[in-house]
């Protein structure tokens, strides 16, 4: 597999809905083992299959308490609520306040197919929100005010409503 790039917005294939994965093979490890190395060379703390090309329900993050790959990805259960500042790697430069859950619960299958359930906290909790937004077409712009995606779709010249939810 040759190096992956990561799309930019506003490119339209950020706007598409990932496939689901029907099971964890070589491909798809190979897969998960090319998305993190993107990601770690980006410097980012997660990366959806759909930013670098990859029309599949894969994802993986890394915020510091090692390597975490997730195929199909479904937050179960959300709690609380809390606003913070998010970048993302097909967004540079831009920093958008998004309100999220503080806790969520994902079931997703592991790099060896088994289904997971995984409670997560803090940042965690965001990076998988944040790409499972990735995964569904979801974009941070689609959380900016009304004010401030007018001037940005002026600046760019661009429609901004993908998935906007």
């Amino acid at each position: 597999m040759q190096d992956l790039k990561i799309r930019k917005f506003p490119d339209p294939g950020l706007r598409a809905r990932a496939a689901k994965v029907d099971k964890i093979g070589g491909p798809e490890r190979a897969m998960f083992s090319e998305m993190a190395k993107a990601m770690y060379l980006s410097q980012g703390v997660g990366l959806a299959a759909t930013q670098v090309g990859i029309d599949r329900q894969l994802a993986v993050i890394d915020v510091g308490d090692g390597l975490l790959k997730m195929a199909n990805p479904v937050i179960v259960k959300k709690e609380g609520l809390e606003a913070m500042e998010e970048g993302c790697l097909s967004c540079p430069g831009m920093i958008v306040k998004i309100k999220r859950a503080k806790k969520v619960v994902v079931s997703f299958l592991n790099e060896e197919g088994k289904v997971v359930r995984l409670k997560a906290q803090g940042l965690l909790a965001r990076a998988i929100q944040h790409e499972s937004d990735h995964l569904s077409g979801k974009l941070i712009v689609d959380y900016l005010n009304p004010v401030k995606k007018m001037l940005l779709k002026k600046k760019i010249g661009i429609k901004l409503s993908g998935n906007n939810k």
